[in-house]
């Protein structure tokens, strides 16, 4: 198909195509005279890829790129794909060191982590932050946060393993990772209002009784 027709099976413009092309996001397509190309079904999937990435992963072009890079080349090992994976996954920009607080916690909970995650300061910044903000995250709570997200964890990593090969594997870790937390975002806003509606109806009832 010609880059129109590729427009128009993706709802792209032709010129963000092109801008993809010349980012190294999309692969060229099979070139058919000097100024046109063919391109196949494999640009569309690249596309919407990109497009999800980038709108509703909130991805910039860099993050795109080292996100695709990783796709095309994924480690052989489950476990080094988690470490690759976890390496082009945007990450907020650590301003600090890691808290030993922080640390602290995992070894509590046996988490093994790589020392250099950018999560880990990640996560201090952020817990510093909600503190800061008069949010009460004391350590009781971080720990219940944690229970919650090894499920979460779990059933990453058994899509991970269930995937056919490493490069479906990576592609389901990383595109799952960045396009899955905004379904966890949503499904904590909907768990949130069930669960005080559940609590509230409770505390109705023993007034009533």
């Amino acid at each position: 198909m010609r880059i129109s027709e590729l427009a128009e099976r993706t709802g792209v413009p032709v010129h963000t195509l092109k801008f993809y092309l010349r980012e190294g996001v999309l692969p060229p397509g099979r070139a058919t005279s000097r100024t046109s190309a063919d391109y196949g079904d494999e640009h569309v999937e690249r596309v919407r890829l990109v497009r999800a990435l980038v709108e509703h992963g909130g991805v910039g072009l860099s993050g795109v790129r080292a996100i695709v890079g990783a796709l095309e080349s994924p480690p052989p090992s489950r476990h080094d794909l988690l470490g690759a994976a976890a390496a082009v996954i945007p990450t907020p920009a650590a301003r600090g060191p890691v808290d030993p607080e922080i640390t602290g916690l995992l070894e509590e909970l046996g988490w093994c982590t790589w020392s250099g995650a950018p999560a880990l300061t990640a996560l201090g910044d952020a817990v510093a932050a909600a503190r800061a903000a008069g949010v009460p995250l004391d350590a009781a709570t971080l720990r219940r946060y944690a229970a919650g997200m090894t499920v979460v964890a779990e059933a990453d990593v058994d899509l991970a393993l269930a995937a056919q090969d490493p490069a479906e594997a990576m592609r389901t870790v990383v595109v799952g990772t960045v396009l899955g937390d905004p379904v966890l975002v949503a499904l904590r806003r909907l768990a949130q209002e069930a669960v005080s509606s559940r609590r509230q109806a409770a505390a109705d009832a023993r007034e009533d009784a």
